[in-house]
């Protein structure tokens, strides 16, 4: 018995990213990998050597975190007695990707690790992230973080700061008050 009222049309789930959808299946097959060639080479060279490489790793990635860290930290600084901004560029970040990924148990990670470490690599690193980021920001959707987020961009191509001065459409600077047009304060 129909009573005429319509049905709602069926909803339809929103699709996931293909990160969204990928992600897992990618870090299970990371992590088979890693445990598979771990065994592998204990078997090779024994389970001393799989230790002290794991450990070796572990100390050279948190050198590298720290001399990252510290680099960064030292081009602020320049910066801010500059008085300018701090330079562009991903270099501290990607070598502090590659300590991390040294730091996280495992050979696969170590390679990867160790190949953010060389500036080549960085390099071509930064410059496919540059580019995916501006794609990604370019085609962002009004309302969205990506379209905040190029509305805030400044577009001068060497990045500094332009000073300036708010004037107001009545001749005013944002500090002054006229005089006796403040409201009293009551409690």
């Amino acid at each position: 018995m129909t009573t005429g009222a319509q049905t709602p049309p069926y909803t339809t789930r929103p699709r996931r990213s293909r990160l969204g959808r990928y992600l897992p299946l990618g870090l299970a097959v990371w992590l088979v990998l890693e445990i598979w060639l771990l065994t592998v080479v204990a078997g090779a060279a024994g389970g001393t050597t799989v230790f002290l490489l794991l450990v070796a790793g572990f100390v050279a990635g948190s050198v590298v975190i720290k001399r990252a860290g510290r680099r960064a930290f030292q081009s602020l600084n320049e910066a801010i007695q500059r008085g300018g901004s701090p330079e562009r560029g991903g270099g501290n970040g990607l070598m502090m990707l590659g300590g991390l990924l040294l730091m996280i148990p495992g050979l696969v990670s170590d390679a990867l690790g160790l190949l953010l470490l060389l500036p080549p690599v960085q390099k071509a690193v930064s410059r496919f992230a540059e580019r995916t980021l501006d794609r990604k920001l370019r085609t962002a959707a009004p309302g969205t973080l990506g379209d905040a987020f190029q509305q805030a961009r400044m577009h001068r191509p060497d990045g500094k700061v332009v000073q300036g001065e708010v004037i107001r459409n009545d001749g005013r600077r944002p500090g002054d008050e006229p005089t006796g047009e403040r409201p009293p304060l009551t409690r």
